[in-house]
């Protein structure tokens, strides 16, 4: 699952809405478009798997608006998909972010594994920028070396931030 369908189970967590609704929740919160091909199929989806009760709400001279909830299922899918991230999906940096924008809806164990994943892909990263970099010197691409020193650069300082995180995340509740 993408971090789109964790972050349209995490506007429902806040309470039902109906699909207008949501979508503007989850874009309020964002600034990411949510497509009605992207929404639907995933409440559907949710629904079907007894994450997300559908329900109609009569609208004077309308038809009745379709109003989703999350179920106690729903919740657990949503902690469940916060706390899995494979190291994969912890080099892409929205699937990172979203889960640690819920850092409060998971326990420190779980914390600390999203954290070890994205430190193991940022930590990959930079070891192949190195050897970019390196080939780039070789072969006297001068603005190889500049680009691949400012993205080492970056690397380095988000995995000094990650471990600023980590010992954040050991402490609070």
């Amino acid at each position: 699952m993408s971090y789109l369908e964790i972050l349209i189970l995490r506007r429902l967590f806040a309470g039902p809405a109906h699909g207008y609704e949501l979508r503007k929740r989850v874009e309020a919160t964002t600034g990411f478009t949510l497509h009605n091909n992207t929404l639907y199929p995933a409440l559907k989806r949710f629904e079907e798997a007894g994450a997300v009760t559908r329900t109609t709400e009569a609208q004077a001279g309308r038809p009745p608006r379709l109003i989703y909830q999350l179920t106690d299922t729903g919740r657990a899918l949503l902690r469940d998909m916060l706390a899995d991230l494979p190291v994969e999906q912890a080099a892409d940096e929205s699937e990172f972010m979203t889960r640690l924008g819920q850092f409060s809806l998971l326990s420190t164990s779980q914390r600390r594994s999203v954290l070890a994943a994205r430190i193991e892909a940022v930590g990959g990263r930079l070891e192949h920028l190195r050897e970019m970099r390196k080939q780039a010197d070789e072969h006297g691409e001068r603005w190889g070396v500049i680009v691949t020193d400012e993205l080492a650069r970056r690397a380095e300082r988000e995995l000094d931030w990650l471990a600023g995180l980590a010992e954040r995340a050991e402490d609070e509740p």
